[in-house]
């Protein structure tokens, strides 16, 4: 068995020492955000600012990356979340994992802070502190222009240097976007970490394990989601089903529908600005939207940022929208965190209460605004500070479209009432991949499963949620879980009557959700048409990973998380969402469309094994061999 190899930097000192992980945590943890969530309690005492010198930040990769399994040049960064004091942790693609692998290490623990602006660069392994004082002040895509070609970057932009609150770091064209990461790059003096190396990533059952990938491969090909409508739209593609369901955030909020929404949809991307497809290393799907600027070709965007700088702006210019997107990216900003303050900064404007000189409908001005923001001038530092901070000064709590402080992703919870329960215990706050992306079973899926009954919505919940933190902490692209939906499903309809009845009847399935967890010892196989990822990690590593055990590790790596949130004084309490969706019906005339978190969270806990204040019980721990971990 191969251990991770991970390495400690020490910015105030300059020192780098080699932090081999043990077998227990890799047999226990395995990589990503599991170990990173687990490393954190180890390493840092509670309380923290997220921008002391002595905070610490972890980068660090899966199993899989590297190693040519599909999708799986995903890494991960944890640390102190800026928005919401609980836990952050955010994944990006591009090269600079991989790279980071064949460098030598599965991952990077960095704590102090540099007198000057510095390069972490890590060559077959070696480590260099380098002077980055030339590359402070440029944007994202400017840093990585004036890096060698043949490296793997990290950079931050001028949000991250200026410690805005949603500040990510650009890893090529992909982004890291939530959390506030790249602030925290940047209270640590760091521009830059950058990899290189010529390792060959070790396989423990190379044969089988090539075997499987090509099986895998063309199970992605063939499969609705992941060979059609992802490579023909990329996540753009559900703009236009959102909508029809009542679940596109419209005017911060404000309602679910907008009436001009096919004018910023998938659909009329790719048909009228679309030049080309693309992908990350080692990916089949090929989802990114290739567009122009002018003569520049750069990604387009993705659903959430056509939802956001679109019609919860109250606005459907899509080539504003792809301008913003492009502006948000080079100047290393969450492109969500940043609309979405901005909408709740226009309905300030529309009750009268703080003219920050944006209004809905009007995009006209937004970049400057980005770039004010960006650079903490005037009073445009005030919303560089999140739409939490914002509602705590000039009130609005209530319509401040945030969870645990980090703001909501694009899906109307009123219309997608599990999706409100996953951004409101979603570890790092609203977030609809921590949240387990209900969304896609409820409206724009293939299913629909009730959007507004509870019943089942808890279990299928923490069913999702420790499916995709196994995924991710794998190594793997989350929309590689999509094929978790049955294909014939796609090849009916949502309008078949078996579809339709599946989704009705669904609502009648959370005792038997709650039987498969509970079975989770027993369900020792491994299957193409769960989660192939399971089996993945079982040839890569060695690791008896099946079925039961995988969902076992997302278990892990939530509960872990939790427990950091917990140490950090996040409660129960917490769990929560503003009164706008749990009490404000999204449609008069229908009182239930609303979230019932009454009902909701309750079921939530007893599923997770946690006790009535949302602690985990020292059953579930022990169950999950983190015993050790328990708070009284």
């Amino acid at each position: 068995m191969n251990l991770p190899l991970y390495a400690k930097i020490d910015l105030t000192t300059g020192k780098t020492e080699s932090y081999p992980i043990s077998e227990a945590y890799f047999r226990t943890y395995v990589g990503g955000k599991a170990l990173a969530a687990r490393l954190l309690l180890d390493l840092t005492p509670a309380g923290l600012d997220p921008f002391s010198s002595e905070s610490t930040v972890i980068v660090n990769t899966g199993p899989l990356n590297g190693t040519g399994a599909p999708s799986t040049s995903r890494f991960n960064i944890s640390s102190k979340n800026v928005l919401t004091g609980g836990i952050a942790s955010s994944n990006c693609g591009g090269t600079f994992g991989v790279m980071l692998r064949r460098a030598g290490y599965e991952g990077l623990i960095i704590t102090g802070k540099a007198e000057k602006p510095c390069r972490i660069d890590v060559t077959d392994g070696e480590i260099a502190l380098l002077d980055a004082t030339g590359l402070w002040g440029l944007d994202a895509e400017k840093t990585q222009e004036e890096l060698p070609a043949h490296l793997g970057k990290l950079v931050i932009g001028p949000g991250g240097e200026n410690l805005v609150s949603y500040a990510g770091l650009a890893s090529g064209e992909r982004m890291a976007g939530r959390c506030g990461i790249g602030a925290v790059f940047g209270s640590k003096n760091i521009k830059a970490v950058t990899a290189y190396g010529t390792r060959r990533i070790p396989v423990e059952k190379p044969e089988e394990f090539s075997r499987f990938v090509k099986k895998w491969v063309r199970f992605l090909k063939k499969h609705t989601m992941t060979g059609d409508s992802l490579p023909h739209y990329g996540s753009a593609g559900l703009v236009n089903k959102a909508n029809a369901s009542h679940a596109l955030p419209t005017k911060n909020f404000q309602k679910g529908t907008y009436e001009f929404a096919d004018d910023v949809s998938g659909e009329t991307l790719a048909e009228t600005r679309l030049t080309r497809n693309s992908g990350c290393v080692s990916c089949p799907i090929r989802c990114e939207r290739r567009v122009m600027i002018g003569d520049k070709e750069v990604k387009g965007p993705e659903y959430e940022t056509l939802g956001f700088f679109g019609p919860n702006m109250g606005a459907h210019d899509l080539d504003a929208i792809i301008r913003l997107n492009y502006v948000c990216d080079i100047l290393g900003l969450d492109t969500i965190s940043a609309a979405a303050t901005i909408a709740f900064a226009m309905e300030l404007n529309e009750r009268g209460i703080k003219d920050f000189g944006v209004k809905f409908g009007d995009v006209s001005n937004l970049e400057e605004i980005l770039n004010r923001i960006a650079r903490r001038e005037g009073e445009c530092s005030e919303l560089a500070n999140g739409s939490k901070w914002l509602s705590e000064k000039y009130g609005g709590q209530d319509y401040a479209m945030h969870a645990k402080g980090l703001e909501m992703a694009s899906y109307e919870p009123r219309r997608s009432v599990g999706m409100g329960l996953g951004y409101a215990t979603s570890n790092r706050g609203g977030c609809h991949l921590g949240g387990g992306y209900m969304a896609l079973l409820e409206s724009v899926g293939v299913l629909s499963i009730s959007p507004q009954d509870t019943r089942a919505k808890a279990e299928w919940t923490v069913f999702l949620q420790d499916a995709l933190e196994a995924i991710s902490t794998a190594g793997s692209c989350l929309f590689s879980g999509q094929t978790f939906v049955p294909q014939i499903l796609f090849n009916l309809g949502p309008n078949h009557p078996i579809t339709r009845f599946m989704g009705k009847a669904a609502v009648f399935t959370g005792p038997v959700v709650r039987l498969l967890l509970a079975m989770r010892p027993l369900l020792r196989f491994n299957t193409l048409l769960l989660m192939p990822h399971a089996e993945a990690l079982r040839l890569v590593t060695g690791i008896p990973m099946y079925t039961g055990s995988f969902l076992d590790l997302g278990d892990r790596a939530y509960n872990a998380e939790r427990l950091y949130n917990l140490r950090e004084g996040l409660t129960g309490k917490d769990d929560a969402l503003p009164r706008r969706l749990t009490d404000v019906p999204q449609d008069e005339s229908k009182k239930n469309t609303v979230v019932r978190m009454d009902k909701l969270l309750p079921r939530y806990y007893k599923t997770r094994g946690w006790d009535k204040d949302g602690k985990p019980r020292q059953r579930t721990l022990k169950r999950l061999e983190m015993a050790d971990l328990w708070q009284a």
